[in-house]
């Protein structure tokens, strides 16, 4: 888009006194008359410039040879020269709004500045408002066009304000696009990270709750999964990754998908902790990073279970009349990742359910918060007499786990800096 024959030498952007060349240009040694431009001013005392503009191109017209443009009231227009894309490279700064682009191959110009500058604004000159170049600039990335016949202080100061204006709004509507997409992204791994039980068939209720610790996070380092086999069991699993971050939260994912295979294969006990202890130390990043795991495997007539407990807190037990408390923990292994085969050893527990009852699993994030301003924590004899209160009340299923962990960082004085994962087995409601 380069005026129709060049010639006449003008400043470029690293020429002396390039922004003091007079308003008006004479006329270039081909004859071609120069542009007048109505209303521009050399001084540049009233203040700093709200926008500035750098041309690339050789504007043998001398139609930007201003040091600056003010349409009215309007912001004021400062005049940055380069004579090629190679100069203007040395100009393009953070404080540079708008890029007008006069070259022969103005497309491929609109191109490298969109690759090096992708948050400014650019415009092509065309030679007339209907050059058929002007709308391909734009798909490849400019704001606008401005038609060489049309080049003023008013057309000159829309067209930047203009350009301005929309690449601000390309921007945001990328920034909200790329926010939306990330946020989809994030349920998707959610989604993976709480998966649904797979209970069809079993006389219980389930309820979880879960609170990632780091600020804004939907995903953290603990884990759970319910599901019935075919012969009727129900298995429910509980655990933790140590540490926090999306390296944990990947990790207890990985751990549960492969717990939930290997049930459903018809691995369970001893066996199938240690197969997922080989999946840990295969997956973790360093030899430090091991998991706790709590896993519950309850009979078809829900009258007595089996629990292997890996270094994680033992689950609660209640039922009518009785007081809520905790499972056998006793004979409880290490966590997942800390011995070596053949040290590594988890015995099977069993526990009598009789009746009705209820079975809170639940990880060390709902324990270790503070109780008011000092060091005491609330630990578990603190949470089996908040949930014995909390069933005293009538509560049950998911506005039982709700009012547990309000409670909990209601003591803590604030949110709880570890995560929180909650489920609650039911089996109430029997009929005589």
């Amino acid at each position: 888009m380069s005026a129709a024959k060049r010639g006449t030498e003008r400043p470029s952007a690293t020429d002396p006194g390039a922004e003091g060349s007079a308003a008006a240009a004479t006329p270039d040694t081909a004859g071609t008359p120069a542009l007048t431009l109505p209303r521009q001013r050399q001084d540049t005392a009233d203040g700093p410039p709200a926008l500035n503009l750098l041309v690339v191109g050789d504007d043998p017209t001398g139609a930007f040879t201003a040091p600056w443009f003010q349409d009215g009231g309007g912001p004021r227009i400062r005049i940055l020269r380069a004579g090629n894309l190679t100069a203007a490279g040395r100009l393009l700064t953070d404080d540079v709004h708008c890029i007008l682009l006069d070259l022969p191959d103005v497309l491929e110009g609109v191109r490298h500045v969109v690759r090096v500058a992708p948050r400014t604004a650019v415009l092509v000159l065309t030679d007339g408002a209907d050059d058929g170049s002007a709308a391909e600039a734009v798909r490849v990335g400019a704001q606008d066009h401005l038609a060489r016949g049309d080049v003023d202080a008013a057309a000159i100061t829309r067209a930047v304000r203009y350009a301005v204006e929309r690449k601000r709004a390309d921007l945001a509507l990328r920034k909200l696009t790329e926010t939306k997409l990330l946020a989809r992204e994030n349920r998707r791994l959610e989604r993976g990270l709480l998966p649904t039980p797979l209970l069809d068939g079993a006389d219980l209720r389930f309820a979880a709750h879960y609170r990632p610790g780091r600020s804004r996070a939907l995903l953290g380092g603990d884990f759970y999964d319910t599901v019935r086999t075919s012969d009727g069991v129900v298995h429910a699993m509980i655990g933790d990754v140590c540490g926090h971050g999306p390296d944990a939260a990947a990790l207890g994912v990985e751990l549960r998908i492969a717990w939930r295979a290997l049930t459903f294969a018809g691995l369970g006990g001893d066996t199938l902790l240690r197969t997922l202890q080989q999946v840990l130390v295969h997956e973790r990043a360093d030899d430090e990073i091991f998991a706790t795991l709590c896993a519950l495997d309850i009979a078809p007539d829900g009258r007595h279970a089996d629990l292997y407990l890996a270094g994680h807190p033992a689950p609660l037990l209640a039922g009518p009349g009785r007081v809520p408390r905790l499972l056998p923990h006793e004979d409880g292994g290490p966590a997942l990742g800390l011995l070596p085969d053949p040290f590594a050893q988890w015995q099977r527990v069993p526990v009598a359910l009789d009746g009705e009852w209820r079975l809170m699993l639940y990880t060390d994030g709902l324990i270790e918060g503070r109780i008011g301003v000092g060091t005491q924590r609330l630990e578990q004899d603190g949470m089996l007499r908040l949930v014995a209160r909390l069933l005293a009340a009538g509560l049950h299923g998911d506005a039982l786990l709700d009012a547990a962990v309000t409670e909990v960082r209601e003591l803590n004085g604030g949110e709880l800096t570890d995560d929180v994962a909650v489920v609650l087995l039911e089996r109430t409601g029997l009929q005589p």
